[in-house]
Order: structure tokens, then sequence, then C-alpha cells
């Protein structure tokens, strides 16, 4: 059986700065998502740092009553 390959070219005419815009706009969009990926993970690193200390802690050995992990003594 012969595979026939898929082109991503457009057909018809292209620009010659076709190539660099398409290259710009993926550099702009792989910016724009990391960027919003790291803000996602800044919230939840601030938000869910404590809650899961608390909870390492409570699964640990020997098994402590909630009030004696938020005491200070």
């Amino acid at each position: 059986m012969a595979s026939r390959g898929v082109s991503l070219k457009a057909k018809g005419k292209s620009s010659k700065g076709s190539k660099g815009s398409e290259n710009r706009f993926l550099s702009q969009s792989v910016k724009e998502w990391s960027t919003w990926a790291m803000r996602k993970a800044k919230v939840i690193t601030h938000y869910g740092f404590i809650p899961l200390v608390i909870i390492i802690g409570m699964n640990s050995e020997p098994k402590p009553q909630l009030s004696q992990l938020l005491s200070p003594v």
C-alpha cells in the first residue's frame, strides 16, 4: 500500500515572508502559553504548599493530631 504524505503547505502562491511570520506566530503562542502556565503554577504553589505540608504531616508516623501540627510547641 502506498501511503500519502500530508502536506502543510498552503495551496497557491505564497509570499516570501510567510514562513517567517509563521515562525513568529508559533513563537508568540509558545510564549503566551508558557506565561499562562507559569502564572497558574504560581497560584497553585502559593495556595497549595501549606495544605500539602499538613497532609504529609498527618500521614507520617506517629500520627499527630491537627492541633499538634499547627501549634509551634
